[in-house]
């Protein structure tokens, strides 16, 4: 059976690796979907994006990465064949969204289900803006994100630093 992870991952931390990982134990097959937010502004492209999560996905041979640019995430989903959106959880709080997003998406396509996965005890304060902020801020973000995704971050916050902002997508 092949599941579907969406979100921005803006950028890629452990707590998202930590979920592709468990996913990846328990379906045949998974899709991580680098969505669009147009809720949220991004630090990172989405070809960045790509690259972080590949290269943290790189050991897990029953993953890959793909983009979702616009449209509807259970189009997507059906289109490449798969039956299972996962989504993870850190608190409470996450759960009333994720959950008016669940029926929403089952009414559009019933036949696709939402799993919710809970973030291990050691991710559930960790998120993509806490990220961000650290790295702005010239902290150490070191096992906050997948190890191989560290380099690069370092390089885009001190390229950010020095006034040299690249060009987004």
């Amino acid at each position: 059976m092949i599941a579907v992870y969406p979100g921005s991952f803006d950028p890629v931390t452990s707590g998202h690796f930590d979920i592709i990982r468990r996913s990846s134990d328990l379906y045949e097959s998974v899709v991580v979907l680098v969505a669009l937010n147009s809720d949220k502004s991004p630090m990172f492209t989405v070809t960045e994006r790509v690259h972080m999560l590949v290269a943290a996905c790189s050991g897990l041979n029953n993953v890959r990465i793909d983009t979702l640019s616009n449209g509807l995430l259970v189009n997507h989903v059906t289109m490449v064949h798969a039956r299972v959106i996962i989504k993870g959880l850190r608190a409470v709080s996450d759960f009333e969204y994720e959950f008016q997003m669940a029926l929403l998406n089952k009414r559009l396509a019933p036949e696709v289900e939402t799993v919710f996965l809970m973030a291990s005890a050691e991710h559930s304060f960790l998120s993509s803006s806490i990220v961000k902020e650290i790295g702005r801020l010239g902290g150490d973000f070191t096992g906050l994100v997948p190890s191989s995704v560290v380099e690069t971050l370092t390089r885009k916050f001190e390229t950010m630093s020095t006034g040299n902002v690249l060009a987004g997508d």
